[in-house]
């Protein structure tokens, strides 16, 4: 059976994600991508399904972990009888085609005998490569793909599984290294017909020092004096970093797939992908912790993506931009603790959502506020956005939680409509030059979208906005409207809905999506949007509350700091993708919010 998902930790290389077990398996990894295929996939079954292992012979007495300070660099310590041993886990930053999981197994005390197993499956858990046993280890090749194993230690290989029986000494270090490289790139790149072997072998010692330096130097670009909680954003800024893919920009919403949001449930999405929702929150966050590269990245991957027809604009994208995201099940694996179906692709890309162009809307302006250069491309994109919002404002959708059910008018949905067309006539933005006849008719719009909200969405017997036009329903996308501008979070009437959420949606001091069913089972509790009570309740001046709200919300992540999406709270556990970027971005937003002045999007 699959660990806890707290029990995972993340390493990565800019272009794709390892989870490593506290068990010290990698139950995870796509190769050589976020949205790759995955090599081990234990985590969506077992180790049948490929997995990568070093487990002690004898009992473990006492265990630990934790990054090393400032990086992705992460160090497990086990004990058993008769001593103790620390396993170093990380992955060099990508250089060109090859990338490579590194593992240092060292003795801190006495004697430790060890097994480690290899067992590598392609196309997610299913197909064993070819294996072949080399001089330090093995090499494994199916298709485009080629994997090597480099040892230093005696490797067995029975079949297609790789094992190792050894002893580690205090003081002693032994680096294991597992390395990527596409067969048809190498050759190319080499002009051989067949890929070298391991003729260049990694220095693993030399490339911890330079992945810990680049952690290091990268993020001691933040002022941890910024807040009160520097750890802790710190943490989630490097967990973002790593699921930023350094070569496009694109954040992926999380590096797995089908962790379910419901246990044992069918709530099982492909998360391997970037959501254009997630737009304003990303900039937000790199840009007010200094980051003005990575927002720069983001806004130009989002330009990318959307091309030069925002009429067809999608709610997500794969990483490179590709708008092919077919949705399928994996029949052959189980599914993480018997959840199925386990999904590969995500058929909501295809999805009608209003919010989406106020997002990007939305986007756009603050990248111009902030000073990002503001390009030929980034002008077009905001014109022909707003001239196909105009079109689409006011016909139903599938909302922000990408609901598979009957097309609404969600309110939240027609805010961000009213959103996109306020921020296409801030002063100074691309419509500045516009004629006033246009400017005059855009203006009617915004007002005519806010009255519409004000009047549809409010329901006079519950005295609180609610999720759609028509319904009593309460949602907590609505703590979004006082954040993105389209009332004062003081208002009678938002200040009135804020309540309600709390009252309705609370379990256990953490806000769900939606109200819980009276009978059968629940998601869980939605992590941003614990997030964004905390900023409703600090924008209405009661700071403190605010606080204790956040502070509920980091008493949940795990102990590396690591966030799923949701928080089962009766069984005290997280669940769906993990980690997930709109919690982390979420945390950042509000640890620097509750901190002091920031970029806000509603200004």
């Amino acid at each position: 059976m699959s660990s806890r998902i707290a029990d995972y930790g993340l390493v990565g290389d800019g272009q794709t994600t390892a989870l490593v077990g506290r068990d010290g398996s990698v139950d995870w990894l796509c190769w050589p991508r976020f949205d790759s295929d995955a090599c081990f996939a234990a985590l969506l079954g077992d180790e049948r399904h490929g997995s990568w292992s070093f487990s002690p012979k004898a009992k473990v007495t006492g265990q630990s972990r934790r990054y090393e300070e400032d990086t992705l660099v992460l160090q497990t310590d086990a004990e058993v009888e008769g001593g103790a041993y620390r396993i170093t886990d990380f992955m060099p930053m990508r250089d060109g085609d090859l990338s490579s999981l590194v593992r240092i197994v060292e003795g801190l005390s006495g004697e430790v005998a060890l097994d480690m197993v290899l067992k590598l499956r392609f196309a997610y858990g299913t197909v064993p490569p070819w294996c072949e046993a080399t001089e330090r280890g093995i090499t494994a090749k199916i298709g485009p793909d080629q994997v090597s194993l480099d040892a230093p230690v005696e490797v067995a290989l029975d079949d297609d599984v790789a094992t190792a029986q050894f002893t580690v000494r205090e003081g002693q270090r032994l680096a294991f290294v597992l390395s990527y490289s596409s067969l048809m790139d190498t050759a190319l790149a080499s002009g051989q017909k067949r890929p070298p072997e391991q003729d260049d072998r990694l220095d693993a010692e030399r490339a911890l020092a330079d992945t810990r330096d680049h952690w290091r130097r990268w993020i001691g670009r933040f002022d941890a004096k910024r807040t009160r909680w520097p750890e802790v954003v710190k943490r989630s800024l490097i967990t973002l970093k790593a699921m930023q893919h350094h070569l496009t920009g694109g954040l992926v919403a999380a590096p797995t797939t089908s962790l379910p949001e419901l246990a044992g449930g069918d709530m099982n999405w492909d998360y391997r992908y970037c959501w254009l929702r997630d737009a304003s929150f990303t900039l937000t966050a790199f840009l007010n912790a200094g980051f003005t590269e990575e927002a720069t990245a983001w806004r130009d991957w989002l330009l990318r993506a959307v091309g030069g027809a925002p009429e067809k604009m999608q709610i997500m994208y794969r990483l490179d931009g590709g708008r092919h995201l077919d949705e399928y099940k994996m029949e052959e694996l189980p599914g993480y603790r018997d959840a199925r179906p386990v999904l590969i692709g995500n058929a909501a890309a295809k999805q009608h959502q209003i919010d989406v162009y106020g997002e990007v809307l939305d986007c756009l302006d603050l990248a111009r506020r902030a000073g990002i250069e503001v390009t030929p491309h980034h002008v077009a994109v905001e014109r022909r956005i707003v001239d196909e919002l105009e079109k689409v404002w006011d016909t139903p959708g599938s909302g922000v939680w990408e609901s598979r059910g009957h097309p609404r008018q969600y309110t939240y949905s027609k805010a961000m409509a009213w959103a996109g067309f306020d921020r296409a006539l801030r002063d100074g933005g691309t419509f500045a030059d516009e004629t006033p006849e246009r400017l005059a008719h855009l203006r009617v719009l915004r007002d005519k979208v806010h009255a519409a909200v004000n009047r549809e969405a409010w329901n006079e017997g519950l005295g609180t906005f609610t999720q759609a036009y028509g319904n009593e329903a309460m949602d907590a996308s609505l703590l979004l409207l006082p954040i993105v501008g389209f009332l004062p979070a003081d208002d009678p009437r938002m200040a009135a809905t804020v309540a309600r959420v709390g009252e309705v949606l609370s379990e256990g001091g953490l806000i769900r999506r939606m109200k819980a069913k009276v009978d059968g089972p629940n998601e869980g509790a939605f992590l941003p949007c614990s997030c964004w009570m905390a900023d409703c309740l600090d924008m209405q001046g009661r700071h403190e509350e605010a606080v204790a709200q956040f502070e509920r919300l980091l008493a949940v992540g795990n102990d590396l700091g690591l966030f799923a999406e949701e928080y089962n709270v009766p069984a005290r556990h997280m669940t769906g993708n993990f980690p997930q970027a709109l919690t982390h971005l979420a945390i950042v937003n509000t640890a620097l919010g509750l901190s002091g002045p920031v970029l806000s999007r509603g200004a």
